[in-house]
C-alpha cells in the first residue's frame, strides 16, 4: 500500500516597493508565520492543504485572500515541488503545487500586514520553514529570466505606462542599471508595445508617451530581449 500524500498549494507574491535603505525599488514578497509545529515561528509561504473540492487555482486564490487580502491579477502555476525529504517530520509526504502572483505597490500596500504576515525584501529573507527558501530562489529566477521576453512586467505597472517606467521594472527585477537608448531601441524593434495616444503629464519633464502590451502577440515565442 502507498504511503499517504498530502497535497498543498502555495503561493510566491511579488511586488516592487522602495528598499528600506536605498528606496530604490526592489522585489519584495510577504510571508506567514507559522503558528504551529513543525517549524513554529519560521516564516513561510502563503498557502495550505487542497481542499477536496477545489481547483489548484481556485485554492491558491483563496489562500492568498485569507492570509494576505491580496487578490491578484496574474496568477500563475510555477512549479510542483515534492523531494521526499522536503517535510521529514510531517506524518505523510507532502507535495506543493506553487503559483506565483504579481501585483502593484499600490496593491501590496492595501494588503494585510499583521504580527504573523509580513512583507519582506525578496533577496533578503529570513529562514524559512520546510524548502520555501529553495522556492522562493526559483521564483525569482524564473521572474528574472521572463521578465527579458513577456509582457510579465506590465503586471507591476497596469494597463498603460511609459517607457521609462518599463525601463524601472525591468531594472528592479534584473538588479542592473540598462541604458535608455538601447532600451528603447530593443523595445520598438520588438514590436511588442503599442501607442495609447495619451502622455503622461504633470511632471518637470515633457509629457511621456503613453504604451501598453499588443495582445494579439504571443511574447512567449519572441525570444528574450538581448544586449540590454
Amino acid at each position: 500500500m502507498a504511503d499517504p500524500v498530502t497535497l498543498a498549494v502555495s503561493t510566491v507574491i511579488f511586488a516592487l516597493r522602495p528598499h528600506p535603505t536605498t528606496r530604490l525599488p526592489v522585489l519584495w514578497t510577504p510571508l506567514v508565520r507559522r503558528i504551529r509545529a513543525p517549524h513554529q515561528g519560521k516564516w513561510a509561504l502563503p498557502g495550505g492543504p487542497l481542499g477536496a473540492d477545489e481547483g489548484l487555482a481556485a485554492a491558491a486564490g483563496r489562500t492568498l485572500r485569507e492570509t494576505t487580502g491580496l487578490t491578484p491579477r496574474y496568477l500563475e502555476q510555477l512549479y510542483a515541488f515534492g523531494s521526499l525529504d522536503r517535510a521529514p517530520s510531517a506524518a505523510e509526504r507532502m507535495v506543493s503545487v506553487i503559483y506565483w502572483a504579481l501585483v502593484r505597490a499600490e496593491e501590496a500596500d492595501a494588503g494585510i500586514e499583521s504580527v504573523n504576515v509580513r512583507w519582506f525584501v525578496a533577496d533578503e529573507l529570513p529562514e524559512l520553514a520546510f524548502d520555501h527558501a529553495l522556492i522562493l530562489e526559483y521564483a525569482l529566477w524564473r521572474l528574472r529570466n521572463k521578465v527579458e521576453y513577456s509582457r510579465i512586467a506590465a503586471a507591476f505597472l497596469g494597463e498603460s505606462f511609459t517607457l521609462a517606467e518599463l525601463r524601472a521594472v525591468h531594472e528592479a527585477v534584473l538588479q542592473r542599471r540598462l541604458d535608455p537608448a538601447n532600451f528603447r531601441r530593443q523595445i520598438e524593434a520588438s514590436g511588442r508595445l503599442v501607442p495609447t495616444g495619451e502622455f503622461r503629464t504633470g511632471g518637470r519633464h515633457r509629457p511621456a508617451r503613453l504604451f501598453r502590451h499588443d495582445e494579439s502577440i504571443e511574447l512567449a515565442d519572441n525570444g528574450p530581449l538581448t544586449g540590454l
